[in-house]
């Protein structure tokens, strides 16, 4: 995997994503949800000693109960493993999200408390009233570095709309772990996979015990 991909994408997203009541985001059009939430976090962040000096555990609790009820995890985790889903059957399938999800909990988590002063701006939106999949279009502004493009996907379901890809600089969230992905089942099939992701959650859980770095 892209290890600098995967931190830029998850500040990105851990930045953005930490959400409104889910009533509330549901009756919310895509790029209302993505700005109210945005703004959200940035609110919380700025106001938390414990999460700017880089308390996992909370920032775990806030990311699994706020950002990732936004997600469409199943498909996110159809669209990285590709082709070889079909490949796993349907108890497969629920663990293979259930890992995936641990794993970008983890790395979400670690971009919360990573927060300094980045900016979001907001780019035009349009959709028609018909579309149920639309790109919501932002720019992450840091200063002394050029802004970064961050794009979202989102599928409006029964719940609302939720998120199912992650678009940094042009690089998609998910298709940039489907290399990784696809090598670890030629190798060692769909279980071999399952296992991959757990052991990288273990020692993720491992080390979130050990004392934050100072900044």
């Amino acid at each position: 995997m892209k290890s600098l991909f995967a931190r830029l994408a998850s500040f990105c997203i851990g930045l953005s994503l930490v959400a409104a009541a889910p009533v509330v985001a549901a009756e919310l059009a895509p790029d209302a949800l993505v700005k109210r939430v945005t703004e959200e976090v940035l609110t919380i962040v700025r106001a938390d000693r414990e999460l700017q000096n880089g308390n996992t555990r909370k920032a775990i609790e806030l990311v699994d109960t706020k950002v990732l009820p936004h997600f469409d995890f199943m498909r996110m985790t159809r669209l990285a493993v590709g082709r070889d889903w079909k490949k796993a059957t349907p108890e497969q399938q629920k663990q293979l999200a259930d890992e995936f999800r641990k794993l970008l909990v983890h790395t979400y988590a670690n971009s919360v408390t990573a927060y300094r002063d980045q900016k979001i701006v907001y780019k035009p939106f349009k959709a028609a009233d018909s579309d149920s999949d639309v790109i919501v279009r932002t720019e992450v502004v840091q200063p002394g570095s050029k802004p970064i493009e961050l794009d979202y996907a989102l599928e409006k379901g029964a719940d609302g709309w939720k998120v199912f890809d992650v678009i940094v600089g042009g690089i998609s969230l998910v298709t940039n772990y489907r290399e990784t992905f696809r090598q670890e089942v030629s190798a060692s099939g769909v279980d071999g996979l399952i296992k991959m992701l757990v052991d990288k959650n273990r020692k993720l859980e491992a080390d979130t015990g050990k004392p934050a770095a100072k900044k």
